[in-house]
């Protein structure tokens, strides 16, 4: 009752979203087991919208936002290399069954960030940096994909390939070819950035709420999959990330006390610790 009352920092709704996410990604990295069960991924669902939510709110209260961005893209091209190495370099660390850590979603982040950002300077009459911000990473991907990925790929030209990956895992990520967040993240990003303007804190929620439902629910119907408990819960449960509403309409609107670089480090640790015992167990086990 006294956290109702007090409601949750930022800092309480990223450490919620932590716990969520290490939930999810350990259903993840060991779900070839057959021992970890399907609700650690219903309850890994609630992680990314809460971070997605603590992500806007720093970015509206950041006293530097070029730090806070620099922060998100640098982990985001080391990640994105890693992953890059996997598929050509560093091969030999692949898993047994060849599984890979894809995890990109401060790829995602920095994306949206460029994006936001373009906004915020195009709302300052700063009107070609901010439409150039806005544009160039929603659009450039889409004009890659016609004018070099689809040719190369129908050319065998591996070279070409090499390049334009290294570059799209590292120092430009494209959104249409990332598998964590991507396209989805960038649109609910800047649903959430728009709704954030309201004045009714209660409203913006729920209408995040109602998004995440028409979109999920909505993809079903794209998929023509039926409405079954089956297909619901097992197979496309991602809208029970509605439910992480729940945590932000307590949300009190403070930062609170904690430890920013904390979240940064873990991260990208924990990624790579699961990574490794996943390994380590799929070895000992096969």
């Amino acid at each position: 009752m006294n956290i109702i009352k007090k409601g949750l920092t930022g800092f309480d709704l990223k450490y919620l979203a932590l716990i969520f996410m290490v939930m999810d990604h350990i259903h993840y990295f060991f779900e070839f087991t057959g021992k970890v069960p399907i609700w650690f991924s219903w309850a890994g669902r609630l992680a990314a919208p809460l971070f997605l939510f603590c992500f806007i709110e720093g970015f509206f209260h950041t006293h530097d936002r070029k730090k806070y961005f620099l922060k998100i893209y640098a982990i985001a091209v080391i990640m994105g290399l890693i992953q890059f190495g996997f598929y050509n370099v560093l091969s030999f660390a692949k898993r047994g069954d060849g599984f890979i850590p894809e995890n990109a979603m401060l790829s995602s982040f920095a994306i949206l960030f460029v994006v936001l950002q373009g906004i915020e300077w195009i709302k300052s009459k700063k009107y070609f940096i901010g439409i150039t911000a806005v544009v160039f990473p929603i659009v450039l991907p889409y004009i890659l994909e016609l004018a070099l990925y689809q040719p190369a790929m129908s050319a065998g030209k591996s070279t070409t390939l090499f390049f334009a990956n290294m570059i799209n895992f590292s120092v430009l990520p494209l959104h249409i070819r990332i598998n964590d967040g991507g396209t989805a993240t960038l649109l609910e990003g800047l649903v959430l950035y728009a709704l954030s303007h309201l004045k009714n804190k209660n409203i913006r929620v729920y209408g995040y709420g109602a998004l995440i439902l028409l979109r999920n629910f909505g993809l079903m119907m794209l998929f023509h999959m039926s409405f079954t408990v089956e297909n619901i819960f097992f197979y496309a449960y991602e809208w029970m990330s509605v439910f992480s509403i729940i945590f932000m309409l307590l949300y009190n609107g403070k930062r609170g006390r904690g430890n920013g670089k904390f979240f940064y480090y873990f991260y990208p640790l924990h990624v790579y610790v699961l990574y490794g015992l996943s390994i380590l167990i799929y070895t000992v086990t096969r």
